[in-house]
């Protein structure tokens, strides 16, 4: 793969690593196909249960690469072309995380602004360092982070980001904690420790009731009450009908651990 993004399998988890700290891993054209073809690779491997994002250096991801941005203007036709590719392609990679079978872990530390703060909200779970800030910060150059909105807005209340997206502030680990964007804020020295119990902690589950419970999940969200409960309600009986999970009841109630293939 690569060297922009990093591969490091641990047993079932798999632990991707943004590799470009001398621009505070920007999310260049080049790095956005990387991350998706990595997504690609991690789909469609059965042996992977659970994914950790991670990043080199002392930023997690500064957005989308400005100086590559500026210099498409110099393109017949202003860079409008160009730009369009750009926000389809970080668009289709966004919605690969919530598409892939394995729950994703985003590992932040340092900043995640705009594009960043998009990759971190578009994560199943999120744990970061102390002293980590988040930001939409495009508004602050007269560009306002409308791509980074959407799935910010699925993260976070509405009021809380449009704050942000209009005032381009910073907010810290607690507050994103609060808000919902990331799941726990730990001393810099065990984020890397407390992301793969999590990761390993969800591998140790049955992973096709997982994949099917974050499908489901996903699903469900786009759905009024009704359909919701319908959806969920033919995800649980497909699930009652694997042959594990009755292996798993059967050890609960037994008072065992389960045997699962």
């Amino acid at each position: 793969m690569n060297q922009r993004i990093l591969r490091n399998d641990t047993g079932h988890v798999a632990h991707l690593t943004l590799n470009s700290p001398q621009n505070f891993n920007a999310l260049s054209v080049q790095m956005i196909a990387d991350l998706s073809d990595a997504f690609d690779r991690i789909a469609a491997d059965d042996n992977i249960r659970a994914v950790i994002l991670a990043a080199e250096g002392k930023a997690f991801s500064a957005g989308h690469d400005l100086r590559q941005m500026q210099a498409a203007r110099d393109d017949a036709d202003g860079g409008s072309a160009a730009y369009e590719a750009l926000f389809d392609a970080c668009a289709r990679m966004m919605q690969q995380i919530p598409a892939l079978p394995q729950p994703v872990i985003a590992q932040v530390q340092g900043i995640a602004t705009a594009a960043g703060c998009q990759l971190v909200a578009s994560c199943d779970l999120a744990v970061a360092a102390e002293g980590t800030r988040f930001g939409v910060n495009g508004v602050n150059i007269g560009l306002f982070c409308s791509t980074p909105m959407v799935a910010l807005t699925r993260a976070v209340p509405a009021k809380a980001a449009f704050e942000m997206l209009t005032t381009g502030e910073f907010i810290d680990a607690d507050r994103a904690r609060e808000l919902g964007l990331i799941n726990r804020v730990v001393p810099a020295d065990a984020l890397a420790e407390t992301a793969m119990q999590m990761a390993q902690l969800i591998a140790s589950k049955l992973p096709a009731a997982v994949r099917m419970g974050k499908r489901a999940f996903h699903q469900q969200l786009r759905l009024g009450l009704a359909d919701a409960y319908d959806s969920a309600g033919g995800t649980m009986c497909a699930n009652m009908m694997l042959p594990d999970t009755d292996e798993g009841i059967s050890a609960f109630l037994e008072k065992r651990k389960p045997n699962w293939s």
